[in-house]
């Protein structure tokens, strides 16, 4: 990397240490942290005004423009350049008709996801604008989960289209707080007391909670990701999220219960642990909720319980300890499990995700063309051999994510199976041991 091309250095958050501790994969593989976000437009839409609004967008967020780096024997830092114009490329497909258009379209879409990124190298995101037939079109944005959570997706494509408006200029937006004022939030915290509370937390812990045996994997060869995925009725939705409210406890919470239980069930123990993402969004952080980065970290949630104690205690309980953590979230999980006296405390995680996300008021007026649909997103695989993601809609979705290596689907899809029954007992008797 050129030196006279730098702007700045910066630490890593805790996510980002994690994501480089684990991308030293192999590198002919697949990247399980690459995802992929659709747009699908109708009318005319200004290819040249898009990707002008594309290179505003880099020059108005620095972290947009950063490589990871490893320096030899230092710790890794992210390395923001002057200038990084928007990877960019276009396909006009409208001359074809309908389906072999639609195989074009998805045969480039697997091709641009598998796609590496070099992750010293920035951009590590992209866009692809594909003219199809009828008068739509579609913009592909591929990023790396590196630089980007869920919550700031709808961030970027609402300010890629308010630049797309201004003709790629940005006059008429806010200045955009820096992703760097997180950074400089992060060195501010208390480490020690961190160590502490999390210490404290994970003593007498008498081992890790692991459902993959180590032997049940070709080391040598990628995980082969595969998802089944599970929606809930609307009435037991509701009842779930109806027992949460009486309890005073989140929907969040509620399910991560129950998902502990499985996994004491599934390892004969009444004290599991597994891994969640937490917002990592700090409230005393002013602009923080329209800051555009990756945030969010993996911690150990702990779930004990006695025989005769009740799924409401347990579940009330568990809320209390989590907030107990809230101001030592920020803490990486390498460090967390030293603490523990672990070298891995889970190979299980829990993401409950919920963030705003309206395509319809993101884009108001874009002229001749209309956005139709926006699609994505979040769909990348985590490397954990077992990940459930629960969705909140009227319908609750399910969607359990597993390395078929390690498991095989009917195990998974028994894994599915069990846990809706325990939600549903949950929904209908909290009172209950």
């Amino acid at each position: 990397m050129n030196p006279k091309k730098i702007e700045a250095a910066y630490p890593l958050s805790p996510l980002q240490k994690g994501f480089l501790f684990h991308a030293g994969y192999d590198l002919q593989s697949a990247d399980s942290y690459v995802a992929q976000l659709f747009l699908d437009f109708e009318g005319e839409l200004d290819g040249a005004a898009m990707r002008s609004a594309a290179d505003a967008l880099m020059r108005r967020h620095a972290n947009l423009r950063a490589g990871f780096v490893h320096p030899g024997g230092q710790e890794p830092v992210q390395v923001v350049l002057r200038e990084v114009a928007a990877g960019w490329e276009e396909r006009d497909w409208r001359g074809r008709n309908p389906q072999e258009a639609a195989e074009a379209q998805s045969a480039w879409q697997e091709a641009d996801r598998e796609r590496r990124f070099e992750l010293s190298q920035p951009p590590l995101l992209r866009f692809g604008w594909l003219r199809l037939p009828a008068g739509r079109s579609q913009l592909v944005v591929t990023y790396h989960h590196i630089l980007l959570d869920g919550w700031s997706l709808p961030l970027l494509l609402e300010e890629l289209l308010a630049l797309y408006r201004a003709g790629g200029g940005d006059g008429g937006l806010p200045e955009a707080t820096p992703y760097s004022a997180y950074l400089g939030w992060l060195q501010e915290r208390d480490r020690a007391a961190a160590c502490e509370a999390w210490g404290g937390y994970l003593e007498g812990l008498e081992g890790p909670t692991l459902l993959a045996q180590e032997g049940q994997a070709d080391k040598g060869a990628a995980a082969a990701q595969a998802r089944l995925s599970l929606e809930l009725p609307a009435e037991l939705t509701q009842a779930l999220t109806r027992q949460a409210r009486q309890q005073g406890v989140t929907l969040n919470t509620l399910l991560q219960a129950a998902w502990g239980m499985l996994l004491g069930k599934l390892n004969l123990s009444r004290d599991v642990v597994f891994g969640i993402t937490v917002a990592g969004r700090p409230g005393e952080l002013p602009g923080v909720e329209r800051m555009i980065g990756l945030f969010i970290n993996t911690v150990p949630v702990r779930l004990r319980w006695s025989a005769g104690e009740t799924v409401a205690g347990l579940v009330g309980r568990l809320q209390r300890e989590q907030a107990g953590l809230l101001d030592h979230q920020h803490l990486d999980l390498v460090e967390i499990q030293r603490l523990a006296g672990q070298r891995q405390l889970f190979d299980t995680l829990f993401i409950f995700e919920n963030y705003p996300f309206d395509s319809q008021a993101m884009a108001p007026d874009l002229g001749q063309a209309s956005l139709r649909r926006v699609s994505g997103g979040e769909q990348h695989e985590s490397h954990y051999p077992l990940t459930l993601m629960a969705v909140p809609r009227e319908m609750l979705s399910l969607y359990l994510s597993y390395d078929a290596q390690r498991f095989d689907k009917g195990v998974v899809q028994g894994l599915l199976t069990r846990f809706r029954l325990l939600l549903e007992a949950v929904a209908a008797e909290p009172s209950r041991p």
